[in-house]
């Protein structure tokens, strides 16, 4: 199976933005280290500053999945639990 690249989107809430900026920061020295983790990059939104989007490959889907079922992204779902107005996330194929 080849790379797979992740766009993940999170809207926060304005009145939340703090919160959910420290929780997605908390992340990522924890994922970087997983096994299978090649980049995992958090960006903030130059205009608005409640967007945040990790871009992310990892080696396979299935060390990804592995990631997703982790404590940590558990603890930071229930730490953010109704501070995000607005989550998606994409999966990718780099094509070119």
């Amino acid at each position: 199976m080849s790379k797979l690249t992740i766009v993940a989107k999170i809207l926060a809430k304005p009145e939340k933005r703090e919160l959910v900026k420290s929780e997605l920061l908390k992340l990522i020295d924890i994922t970087k280290a997983e096994k299978g983790c090649l980049n995992y990059d958090l960006h903030q939104d130059n205009e608005n500053e409640n967007l945040f989007l990790f871009f992310e490959n990892w080696e396979t889907r299935d060390l990804w999945q592995n990631h997703m079922n982790t404590t940590h992204i558990a603890e930071f779902t229930k730490a953010t639990n109704g501070a995000v107005e607005e989550f998606s996330l994409n999966e990718m194929t780099h094509i070119g």
